[in-house]
């Protein structure tokens, strides 16, 4: 055998390891932007799809909290709660799927989506069929549980307009407790002013993801 093919012989097995090396961590990349409970992306992982939506067409960026989760949990238990999110997660994968949009699970009760905005009409739709979706009962341990969102969004286009991902979330935060506080489906802001302050990022006042009983 030439010293070269003695050399590349010795060299398949090295290259064949750093292959399956790059897939494994391909793998535990794409795992990480994943959350375990509902499989949807993750905050990092929705950011980065988002931020990518936000950069073609106009769009509506959307913050999901459900209603009297706290409840739930001090009521049926944390394994009735991780059933609800489990059910909800899989409700807007569905709706995301069927909508052309982009969701994630930024923590506790508190998801995120980044939706297309191309009329008042279409979003009125879209934003309809999310409410629908994730209205559905959730049958648990025997006990049928009534679930319900608010939802905060404000509408953005790239082409006319300059905010990023993280200001447009503030303003849906905000969005998202007034529908809460008027026991409304979901609001929709006039701008991208925030209304009020933030703390460490979040809205001045604003409890942490599945605080909220109301």
């Amino acid at each position: 055998m030439s010293h070269t093919m003695a050399a590349l012989s010795a060299a398949l097995p090295l290259a064949s390891g750093w292959s399956v090396h790059s897939l494994w961590m391909r793998r535990r990349i794409a795992a990480a932007r994943r959350d375990p409970l509902t499989g949807l992306l993750t905050r990092d992982g929705f950011t980065e799809a988002a931020q990518r939506r936000l950069t073609h067409r106009p769009r509506a960026v959307c913050l999901i909290d459900l209603n009297k989760f706290k409840q739930i949990n001090d009521t049926y238990g944390h394994a009735a709660g991780d059933a609800v999110i489990r059910a909800v997660g899989k409700r807007l994968s569905d709706w995301a799927l069927n909508n052309s949009a982009v969701v994630g699970r930024l923590g506790g009760d508190e998801f995120a989506a980044v939706a297309p905005a191309y009329s008042e009409n279409q979003l009125a739709e879209t934003l309809s069929s999310l409410t629908a979706g994730l209205e559905q009962p959730v049958d648990v341990g025997g006990h049928s549980l009534t679930i319900s969102a608010a939802i905060g969004l404000v509408c953005f286009n790239a082409r006319t307009n300059q905010a990023d991902l993280s200001e447009l979330l503030r303003v849906a935060d905000e969005q998202m407790y007034r529908a809460k506080r008027g026991g409304t489906p979901w609001m929709k802001a006039l701008d991208y002013a925030p209304e009020r302050a933030t703390v460490n990022g979040r809205r001045a006042g604003r409890q942490g993801a599945g605080e909220v009983a109301a």
